[in-house]
C-alpha cells in the first residue's frame, strides 16, 4: 500500500463512522477545530491527518484506534457493484429481499 492508497482508506474510514455516527461534515469539522474544507479533503484522500487531530476524530468519533485504522471492512463502490451484479446474475440472493432492503434505505 502506498501514501496515496493509504490517505483513500482513512479518509474512506473516516466518512464511514462519522455517517454512522449520524454527523454532518460541518458538525464533525466543529467537534476536532478542522475547517469542513480541511475535512472533506481528508475524507476524500487528498490531504493527510495530523496527530492531534487523530486523537480528536478518536473523541468524536467514540472509537478506539484499532477501529479507526481497520479497513477491512471498506471495499471500492466498483467492487461492491461486481460483487452485487454478479450475486444477481448467478442467483446467489433473493432479489426480492435485496429489492427491499434497497427500496427501505433509498433516499
Amino acid at each position: 500500500m502506498n501514501d496515496k492508497e493509504f490517505k483513500k482508506l482513512l479518509g474512506s474510514r473516516i466518512q464511514e463512522l462519522r455517517l454512522k455516527k449520524g454527523l454532518t461534515q460541518e458538525q464533525l469539522s466543529e467537534m476536532i477545530d478542522v475547517g469542513e474544507r480541511n475535512l472533506s479533503k481528508l475524507e476524500c484522500g487528498k490531504i493527510f491527518v495530523k496527530s492531534s487531530t487523530v486523537t480528536k476524530l478518536l473523541s468524536a468519533l467514540e472509537v478506539e484506534p484499532k477501529e479507526l485504522f481497520d479497513f477491512s471492512t471498506l471495499k471500492q463502490k466498483s467492487e461492491i457493484k461486481k460483487i452485487l451484479k454478479n450475486a444477481i446474475d448467478n442467483d446467489l440472493v433473493d432479489i426480492d429481499l435485496l429489492y427491499r432492503i434497497y427500496r427501505s434505505v433509498k433516499v
